[in-house]
């Protein structure tokens, strides 16, 4: 009987841009692994969210990452959930099993892998900043306080949004009217909203200067660098680029349903920025 080839993927609403699937391809032929690793598009609802993943799983796949718009419904569809999703109210993993799904986070992880291979002696120290209040804010923030930080500060356009992640997490906010000071003073700044991103307004700092020996970090990995990590570029500062996190964060998914290797490395790095590239032409 021949052995069915494995079966995963990346969901989302858009999803066509997504990486993934050559991070994984790439894994998967490094390790002679027969599997296929895809991209589906599913509307941005419970429902049509819960009926896709019901097809997938009676398909066979052996589990999906999650992407925007669908990390919550992810983490409410799961049968079982780990810590981390729970704790960061999304999941970006489901696992398919015959006793049924369940929902991870490995953004945290992805983060933090960012971080420590860029700067392999990295510490939390000092003031931490976070632009954003949206889901991926949530896995930066669990993952800082892993790290150990207990001076966070978030601001967020919607100022709301920014209140209630701070009361969830027992963190400080500030206005987004000051964010300049903020970024000013802050140690280690992470953005973790949109902005900046080809196709998307871009991060206004009203022309902050970035703290000498600050680290600045982005989740947006189009374009490779963006403005705020050429600011910190041209301070002279190390910058944590998107692109790092997302190759991190892809690693539980390929060894959780894969069974291969997951190495991050520049092979992976070249070939990622190669596509980025083709896609810009």
């Amino acid at each position: 009987m021949l052995k069915k080839p494995i079966l995963a993927g990346v969901i989302g609403s858009p999803v066509s841009h997504s990486l993934s699937p050559l991070i994984h391809t790439l894994w998967a032929h490094r390790a002679q692994i027969d599997g296929y690793y895809m991209p589906i598009e599913v509307a941005a609802s419970y429902d049509e969210f819960a009926r896709a993943m019901d097809a997938l799983r009676t398909i066979g796949f052996a589990g999906v990452n999650v992407t925007l718009p669908h990390k919550e419904n992810a983490l409410r569809y799961g049968d079982k959930s780990s810590e981390l999703a729970s704790m960061t109210g999304a999941a970006n993993m489901l696992t398919f099993t015959d006793n049924g799904s369940y929902a991870d986070n490995s953004d945290v992880a992805g983060f933090q892998g960012a971080l420590k291979s860029t700067m392999p002696k990295f510490s939390v120290k000092g003031a931490c900043l976070v632009l954003g209040a949206g889901g991926a804010s949530r896995a930066i923030i669990t993952a800082l306080q892993n790290l150990g930080a207990d001076n966070i500060f978030i601001t967020n356009r919607t100022e709301e949004k920014a209140t209630q992640l701070a009361e969830r997490f027992g963190l400080k906010t500030l206005l987004w009217q000051s964010r300049k000071d903020a970024v000013e003073s802050a140690d280690l700044i992470i953005n973790t909203t949109s902005l900046g991103m080809s196709g998307q307004p871009p991060l206004d700092l009203g022309g902050a200067k970035i703290k000498p020996g600050a680290i600045v970090a982005d989740i947006v990995y189009t374009p490779l660098e963006t403005p705020l990590l050429k600011l910190a570029r041209e301070a002279g500062n190390p910058g944590v680029n998107g692109l790092t996190m997302l190759m991190h964060q892809a690693a539980p998914g390929f060894r959780a349903w894969f069974g291969g290797d997951a190495k991050v490395d520049e092979g992976l790095r070249t070939a990622l920025i190669g596509e980025l590239e083709r896609r810009r032409r």
